[in-house]
């Protein structure tokens, strides 16, 4: 069974000659996908918008933009060239923290206004710049040999805070005065700073937090003795490095970690009772507004267990404000915001089997349920305390799309603000009376307009319609609209896909086409959205253009459907997954246009794991499959994602062995293509490599491809052209097509 929505005919009107998609020309400037911002905010005083822009030369070199509300004027603020020129030299460790981050680019390419809206601060070049508004230029605040990390501005903008060798520092803006919070930091023993795994798996970025009066500093203190070496090659041109890495493996020890205090003024240091348990993670840290009250999240090794907790500076004494359970794994979120006028904050929480909003009183006790349904609330965007509305976004109307909805503090009904029809990201002023829309469809690049809390459009930040003078307006003649709609599986579950036609399959109903599935397939991730998709939905209208049929589908264990549609996963993975995938080809079989012998998958990391999977469990289905940087065996990815789902190795052997590639990849028929960055520190080159050594020993063919000195994302340009080659290629070769 299937229900089918036509997300448009055609994009835009014809034109004469369209050219045609190539390779090179989705990685060349200026970018296809035009002039959209990136990293918009609303400043705190609400009087002008910011927001990173590449260059028209080079897309990827960002420079910090303002637009002035009142006047409407744009203007560069910073050029990025000005301040550093020349090749941009970064520490291993903000490499790492940019890649964990998902920042691309160079130049300025992150930045945060003082809360009190008179200031900005951002980083370049291993440096930091200052910027008083109403101030001529930006001030370097820490010309030193060493390269800083994790660079913030105080609440009230007096001093900066960064890690330098492992430390903590603060520094006073004014007089210049430096100070180092802590001196211990060194080798085994990281201040401040966030371990492997928050970083790549909880989202914490940091490992110290400031109380909003300037008063104290909470920091973790992070003993990396307990976890085990790991030795990688990462393999370069000319050159390959041995790296001892601490990397904590599932079912091997994590890093020992404490949570500290510290008082400014008087240097006193408390140290916080995380309990008897130190195999625990600290996942969140938080200050309500009163300054002495730090909340932390605290989670269990299993992850079935997640308290918030609340330490009283004053008396040193703490509670459990609430406690999540789940018989699978508890999911982390960042929706905890605190009211200051009430003594109240809001929590998400999946109790009720969908991500839901919930108002609770500050002694932790259930205030009301502000959302409720078979739908999933995505984050909490502003709350306007004179209205009493909580403005969030979520999938209330479509899992395809996010919008913005307003619920009144007091609980009633839920009103949408923006429009169908895209894919909507918000960021709200501080008192949430204005709030910047970026939107997208899977057809038409990022627009980014200023509207008022009801969603009225106040003026347009960024338009970019493709229209004559737009980068992509030469290709809107041959450009494809896809077909959104639904299967349902033989147990009954309802999945979303995305289908591509070719014009020779719309002509030629009947004329067989190959086609590529393009997956992700693994939790908190969806693919089958109405949004711009960037290079890679590029990539797809250059296949549709060369004669695919392009599908993608939404298998059990993604996201955005709630916990019910995630926990099939749960000490499975691989499993449920494929069998949804080969649902998908099952429906493409129906399909007068698809030649059921000429299907590909491709996919990266986790994608990769289910091209892997789907080639050796479902041969029969898929006789191409290019497999990108791809876990193989999940006792050698990390604890707090691997366990999460699968277990503890030391318990769920026989799991991990199920859900490993290794015992079906005797089963290969089709064609294969195995690439990965011959540097990953996410997914190690080792996972292929181990692959590898098992299909020749079993003198199985495939091809590789790998990428020296790349890392997970494999960044670049050319390397970015190279792979979108061999991976066409590769598929040209063995499906075949013809328009």
């Amino acid at each position: 069974m299937k229900k089918a929505l036509f997300i448009g005919a055609a994009m835009l009107s014809n034109v004469l000659h369209a050219e045609t998609l190539t390779i090179e020309r989705i990685f060349s400037s200026p970018s296809l996908d035009g002039n959209a911002p990136r990293a918009l905010k609303v400043s705190p005083d609400g009087e002008r918008v910011t927001f990173l822009k590449g260059k028209a030369s080079d897309y990827e070199r960002l420079d910090l933009w303002e637009y002035h509300i009142d006047s409407g004027e744009t203007r560069m603020l910073f050029n990025s060239n000005d301040l550093q020129s020349g090749e941009e030299i970064l520490s291993d460790e903000e490499k790492a923290r940019r890649e964990r981050m998902r920042l691309s680019g160079s130049g300025i390419v992150s930045y945060q206004w003082s809360d009190d809206g008179t200031a900005l601060l951002f980083p370049l070049g291993g440096d930091v710049y200052y910027h008083k508004l109403g101030e001529k230029g930006a001030k370097q605040l820490l010309d030193t040999d060493a390269f800083e990390t994790d660079i913030k501005l105080s609440p009230k903008g007096n001093y900066i805070s960064f890690i330098r060798d492992q430390n903590l520092y603060v520094k006073n803006i004014k007089s210049g005065e430096e100070k180092a919070i802590t001196t211990e930091g060194g080798g085994n023993i990281k201040f401040g700073m966030a371990e492997f795994v928050a970083q790549e798996e909880m989202g914490r970025m940091t490992g110290y937090w400031w109380s909003p009066d300037e008063t104290y500093i909470a920091f973790t203190k992070v003993d990396e003795t307990p976890v085990d070496v790991i030795t990688r090659s990462e393999i370069y041109a000319d050159d390959i490095k041995l790296i001892q890495q601490k990397y904590p493996k599932a079912g091997t020890p994590n890093v020992l970690i404490e949570l500290a205090i510290q008082n400014l003024q008087s240097n006193e240091r408390t140290w916080v009772d995380l309990g008897e348990d130190k195999d625990i993670y600290l996942a969140r840290g938080k200050w309500m507004p009163n300054s002495t009250t730090f909340t932390y999240q605290w989670q269990t090794r299993d992850q079935q267990t997640l308290e918030l907790r609340a330490f009283d500076v004053t008396d040193k004494s703490q509670r459990v404000l609430l406690t999540e359970t789940s018989d699978t794994w508890v999911n982390l979120h960042d929706d905890l915001y605190f009211l200051k006028d009430t003594s109240q904050f809001i929590w998400a929480s999946e109790k009720d089997g969908f991500k839901h909003l919930y108002l609770y009183d500050n002694k932790g006790n259930l205030v009301k349920q502000l959302t409720k349904g078979d739908w999933v609330v995505d984050s909490v965007k502003a709350i306007d305390t004179k209205s009493q509305r909580l403005f969030f976004s979520g999938r209330k109307d479509t899992p395809l799309e996010s919008h913005v909805y307003s619920v009144p503090l007091t609980g009633g009904d839920i009103e949408r603000v923006t429009e169908l029809g895209a894919y909507h990201s918000a960021t709200f002023s501080k008192d949430a009376s204005i709030f910047i829309d970026r939107f997208s469809t899977i057809n038409s690049p990022p627009q980014v307009s200023l509207n008022d809390a009801t969603g009225k459009r106040i003026t347009w930040l960024e338009e970019n319609r493709v229209e004559k003078g737009h980068p992509l307006y030469a290709y809107k003649e041959s450009w494809t609209a896809p077909e959104f709609g639904e299967i349902t599986t033989e147990d009954g579950a309802t999945l979303q896909y995305r289908l591509f036609k070719p014009e020779s399959a719309i002509q030629h109903p009947q004329k067989k086409h190959p086609v590529i599935v393009y997956l992700y397939g693994g939790p908190h991730a969806q693919v089958v959205t109405n949004s711009w998709a960037g290079n890679r939905g590029l990539l797809m209208q250059h296949w549709v253009d060369k004669g695919y049929v392009v599908f993608t589908l939404d298998n059990r264990g993604s996201n955005y459907r709630g916990k019910g549609f995630e926990d099939p996963i749960y000490k499975k993975m691989g499993f449920i997954e494929v069998e949804d995938q080969v649902a998908g080809v099952k429906f493409l079989r129906t399909l007068p246009f698809v030649d059921a012998e000429r299907v590909g998958v491709h996919g990266h990391s986790y994608g990769g794991y289910m091209t892997l999977m789907s080639m050796f469990k479902a041969g029969d289905y898929f006789a191409a499959g290019v497999s990108g940087a791809p876990v193989t065996d999940w006792r050698l990815y990390d604890t707090h994602y691997t366990e999460r789902y699968m277990g503890n190795p030391k318990t769920d052997d026989e799991a991990y062995t199920a859900s490993s590639v290794f015992p079906y990849a005797k089963d290969l028929k089709g064609d294969l293509l195995i690439y990965h960055g011959m540097a990953d520190d996410n997914v190690l080159f080792t996972h292929s490599t181990m692959l590898y050594k098992h299909l020749q020993d079993m003198a199985i063919p495939f091809e590789t491809m790998d990428y020296v000195g790349k890392k997970h994302s494999i960044r670049g340009k050319q390397t970015g052209i190279h792979l979108y080659k061999t991976i066409t290629n590769f598929f040209d070769r063995n499906l075949q097509p013809s328009k």
